[in-house]
């Protein structure tokens, strides 16, 4: 069946003017996915030297190699955040130029790294002392993935509390796609934070975790109920969870008055809609397993055919 490349152009266009979704026209853009994305692995650079790099540095040239790295993320953040400010007019940038606003935001964002840097050794040093499989530190690094995904999230957090639109969504989305955990950039997460396995891993935006906190693969930290939309936007939707808490895999904590007690464990697949005290233990009791042998099996699936 032929077809007419007008006809098909102009097909699109009237989708482009009913429903909008474009970007890239009329010098008001959108911040660019891949551009935050490079920033992103720059950043983890800068964060870990010499893990995320292709080459090997020397000592001697760490001071011009990071100097480098810093003006130009410095740059490019910058352009990124005026788009991002630009797009989205933020109601407490409204009274600045943007352009001003964009390079104080960067200037005070990258004042944080070395904050960031002394929090994500702690998540480091949790994983080695609460994973026998870790032979070192350097091996937690470049190789468990959680490092990455709580590396991106501190950092895109550090964006996401200071009102910058966008950016740290896009990092924080990344950092999923790569390593299967889900942590919102708004979520608030102390030190010591060990994620192990990580994939399946869901932490909503207005999550509170203390210090101390270990979680397994497959855990969710919702919300009850999102049917209420944007009437729900900045209110508590999330749980808290204490210092020094462990939660098993498969585990779905919801909620936003949901408390989980200071030095409590909660078990593997545990389902939990209301605060438990510090110091508690959460088991599935009414949860039973039936072991038979494949003889019988195949004779009751018989049975029942």
């Amino acid at each position: 069946m032929k077809f007419s490349v007008t006809e098909l152009t102009q097909s699109l266009l009237a989708s482009y003017r009913r429903h909008g979704g474009i970007n890239h026209l009329d010098g008001v853009n959108l911040p660019s996915k891949g551009v935050v994305v490079d920033i992103t692995r720059d950043l983890l650079r800068l964060v870990f030297p010499g893990f995320f790099d292709d080459r090997v540095i020397h000592s001697s040239e760490l001071q011009a190699e990071t100097a480098m790295l810093l003006d130009s993320v410095a740059g490019r953040l910058e352009d990124e955040i005026y788009k991002s400010l630009r797009c989205f007019e933020c109601a407490d940038e409204a009274e600045r130029d943007p352009r001003r606003a964009s390079h104080e935001l960067t200037g005070d964002f990258l004042r944080q790294l070395p904050r960031v840097r002394e929090l994500l050794q702690t998540d480091v040093e949790a994983a080695f002392t609460g994973d026998p499989a870790a032979r070192n530190r350097e091996e937690i690094i470049v190789a468990y993935p959680f490092v990455e995904a709580i590396a991106v999230q501190r950092l895109a957090h550090e964006l996401h509390v200071r009102g910058v639109p966008l950016l740290p969504r896009i990092m924080t989305e990344w950092a999923h796609s790569r390593t299967g955990a889900d942590i919102h950039p708004g979520a608030k997460i102390g030190s010591h934070f060990f994620l192990d396995h990580g994939t399946g891993t869901v932490i909503g935006e207005t999550c509170v975790l203390g210090n101390h906190v270990k979680m397994f693969h497959g855990v969710t930290l919702g919300a009850t109920s999102t049917s209420g939309g944007q009437a729900l936007r900045g209110k508590k939707r999330h749980p808290t969870v204490e210092d020094r808490v462990t939660i098993y895999s498969g585990a779905v904590i919801l909620g936003g008055d949901t408390v989980i007690g200071a030095g409590s464990t909660v078990g593997a697949n545990a389902f939990l809609l209301q605060s438990v005290p510090p110091d508690s233990v959460v088991l599935m009791e009414d949860v039973r397993v039936k072991v038979m042998s494949k003889r019988d099996r195949a004779a009751t699936i018989d049975f029942q055919i």
